[in-house]
């Protein structure tokens, strides 16, 4: 049984794909590639309510002005999580993991905007009074 369960062990290590070192460069990319995607996925869906409500121009400047104002707190966030150090660079103050670090936080801020923003695509619960615009 146990000579049974070493092959075992020994034919998943062969069928597994090898371990790939990973340099922090490798991972400061991955990070970035998460945070365009999830970007990418906001700003459609933010299209998505641009169009539906094309025939709503205060919503829509409404709308505008607190998409510019999440930035707004999305960049000041991001600024508290990581504040300028009084002297030297920020790679001094944070090392090089900063850029992955940044990135994967700004991924986060940005699939938490995205389903906030989703609410006008999935519009209110029947009877939902303070539904407000989601339509």
């Amino acid at each position: 049984m146990h000579r049974t369960l070493g092959w075992l062990v020994v034919a998943l290590l062969l069928l597994s794909p090898p371990l790939a070192a990973q340099t922090q460069l490798d991972l400061n990319a991955r990070a970035g590639a998460e945070f365009a995607a999830a970007d990418a996925e906001l700003n459609g869906v933010y299209q998505q309510i641009r169009k539906r409500y094309r025939d709503e121009p205060q919503f829509l400047t409404k709308l505008r002005d607190a998409q510019r104002a999440w930035i707004a707190f999305r960049d000041a966030e991001l600024e508290a999580l990581y504040p300028p150090p009084a002297s030297g660079s920020m790679q001094q103050a944070y090392g090089s993991m900063l850029p992955m670090c940044l990135a994967e936080q700004k991924a986060r801020l940005t699939r938490e905007r995205t389903a906030q923003l989703r609410r006008w695509l999935e519009g209110g619960a029947e009877g939902d009074a303070c539904a407000g615009s989601a339509r």
